[in-house]
């Protein structure tokens, strides 16, 4: 579940991230939707680094790199 959940977080980061980049194009400055397309991926990437460790610590994740 948590997983699924963290893959949710990097999607939507994802889509915040195009969506500020249509925004800035779009509006030449205009308008302040870049500035909330960026607070949105910035609680989005802070509600993921949560998670993330929530998930080391439980853990639900952890660490199977070969150098490790």
């Amino acid at each position: 579940m948590l997983k699924i959940i963290i893959g949710l977080l990097l999607a939507g980061i994802l889509i915040s991230l195009v969506c500020g980049f249509v925004f800035f194009f779009k509006d030449r400055g205009r308008s302040k939707r870049v500035l909330y397309a960026l607070g949105v991926r910035i609680t989005l990437a802070v509600l993921l680094l949560i998670c993330v460790l929530y998930g080391f610590t439980t853990g639900q994740l952890s660490m199977q790199a070969p150098w490790m």
